[in-house]
């Protein structure tokens, strides 16, 4: 039996914690040194409070008697739906690779780690292909928005890693049509555990991660579904819409200001994951600079915004991989704040 702040360790697994709640009868939450709430089943866990008190020779606290007198239709407790999020329409689920030390990935454990960035309950079986075997390590649910840990790696498993295979299955209440299930296998080179850059500041974690999408782009699916016909009427559709814009917003003819932030960019980004919007940012960086060194534009600048710094970082690393030739700095403090990066395309 266990109660709300006990401290338990799995039973058939590696790692415990603490109980922070009851999902239902049979199930529990623990939050483990990480931070991360995992629901578990009550059954496959060992009460180290309990196995403390034994030791000491405490006797066990009675239980508190139940009163019944003027109690009416209490009701069960219901089971937890998880978070949704308004707006979310899309199944975006992530493998996260999340090192204890990111500049040093093989100092410590890694933890493989399953997202569930999505308003749908999803149902998942996670298992190592090798040696042409599938070898079962974990299946469960998680939740809509929230995480599960797999399992843990270190660096002397580097040296065999498996192939990496997901099946899923999600799902919401009330809805109209089944989803297809998900297949997905991932084959992680070692090499990628020994580079700093591998792991990358993201949205799921405090810590850097390397961050590998399982669901494939739902727009691009959908767009294999369409007709010649619809593809005609969108194309004349979206002209129409972009003849009146302008590429980008010209502050003078020396200096041109292109501002990256999504809703500048789109009119609804609405079910894009945060990794589909990044990709369309640093192509609108990469078109508008390929654009400026064809019109001799002497500046151009890019607004990015503070946030958590991963758009910059992204822009940087674009510019120093495609237009090495061209010198870069943060704009204007006075102007921009820390949210802008200037490249000088040509001098005097």
């Amino acid at each position: 039996m266990v109660k709300i702040g006990d401290r338990v360790r799995f039973l058939n697994d590696v790692g415990g914690g603490v109980v922070t709640s009851f999902v239902n009868k049979t199930t529990v939450n623990v939050e483990g040194e990480d931070g991360f709430e995992i629901p578990y089943p009550v059954s496959q866990l060992v009460n180290l409070s309990e196995v403390e008190r034994v030791e000491k020779g405490i006797e066990p606290e009675p239980a508190p008697e139940r009163i019944t007198e003027n109690v009416k239709n209490i009701p069960e407790p219901q089971q937890a739906e998880g978070m949704k999020l308004a707006g979310k329409t899309s199944p975006d689920f992530y493998f996260c690779f999340v090192p204890d030390d990111s500049k040093n990935p093989l100092t410590g454990e890694t933890r493989l780690v399953l997202v569930n960035d999505s308003n749908f309950t999803l149902l998942y079986y996670y298992s190592h292909y090798r040696d042409e075997k599938y070898e079962l390590v974990k299946f469960g649910s998680v939740q809509p928005n929230s995480k599960v840990n797999l399992e843990s790696i270190e660096q002397n498993d580097l040296t065999d890693l498996p192939d990496f295979v997901f099946q899923l299955l999600y799902f919401q209440d009330n809805e109209k049509e089944l989803h297809q299930s998900v297949a997905k296998k991932f084959k992680v080179s070692p090499v990628k555990f020994y580079k700093e850059k591998s792991f990358q500041p993201n949205v799921f974690f405090r810590k850097n991660a390397m961050v590998l999408q399982i669901t494939p782009n739902v727009l691009a699916v959908e767009l294999d579904k369409l007709t010649d016909d619809d593809l005609q009427k969108v194309v004349k559709s979206k002209e129409k819409a972009e003849a009146p814009q302008t590429p980008f917003m010209k502050k003078s003819a020396e200096v041109v200001e292109v501002d990256l932030h999504i809703q500048e960019l789109l009119d609804d980004a609405s079910g894009l994951s945060n990794r589909e919007m990044l990709e369309i940012q640093l192509e609108k960086v990469e078109s508008e600079m390929n654009e400026a060194i064809r019109s001799h534009v002497k500046r151009i600048v890019f607004i990015h915004g503070l946030g958590q710094g991963v758009l910059k970082q992204e822009v940087t690393r674009l510019l120093k991989s495609k237009f090495p030739k061209y010198y870069f700095q943060d704009a204007s403090f006075k102007e921009y704040g820390y949210g802008a990066t200037m490249v000088i395309l040509r001098k005097g």
